[in-house]
């Protein structure tokens, strides 16, 4: 069971190069649609890995790594297909705030405070926020809903504040003594 689950996180992985090829050939229905299909395999994952009692610390690792492999590739498409400095900036800002915290969790690690870096609430709040709003550029395309554009760059504004926020929060808690 635990091969099954981890394969589902490894199909989200390898959806993401997938959904920026066709982002950025405008096939903006089939991308949301794989989108949505990613986020099923993030909840359908989680839920069998509780479920079967088959949590595994390789699942622990690629389960993360598969939301932020999803998020900054779709990110990147959409800065680049909207052709928004907006979106650039702010996905500039996520995409170096998860390199800092796998920096804090790296060196969490080789010195023994790993408790300091497990994840929040609010991280995975973030996370959500992140799809969320990723989801919702994808359903403004699809429709050509311009008014749910600007809705996403509100969106996309308030997940960045959470993300960085996340990030500070950790490099406090890892700086304590």
């Amino acid at each position: 069971m635990t091969n099954l689950i981890n394969l589902i996180t490894i199909i989200r992985i390898m959806l993401a190069p997938v959904i920026l090829l066709l982002l950025m050939n405008a096939s903006y229905l089939i991308c949301t649609l794989l989108f949505f299909v990613a986020g099923l395999t993030d909840y359908l994952d989680g839920y069998l890995a509780r479920k079967y009692n088959a949590e595994s610390q390789l699942g622990e690792i690629l389960d993360p790594i598969a939301d932020k492999i999803l998020i900054v590739f779709i990110l990147l498409g959409l800065s680049v297909t909207l052709d928004s400095y907006l979106v650039a900036f702010l996905s500039s800002f996520i995409i170096a705030r998860e390199i800092g915290v796998a920096a804090l969790r790296d060196y969490s690690s080789r010195n023994n405070i790993s408790d300091r870096t497990t994840v929040t609430f609010l991280a995975k709040t973030k996370t959500a926020i992140q799809l969320f709003t990723i989801g919702s550029y994808l359903l403004a395309m699809t429709f050509s809903f311009n008014l749910l554009i600007i809705v996403s760059d509100i969106l996309l504004i308030i997940a960045t504040l959470i993300t960085l926020y996340t990030g500070y929060q950790y490099a406090i808690k890892v700086s304590q003594k």
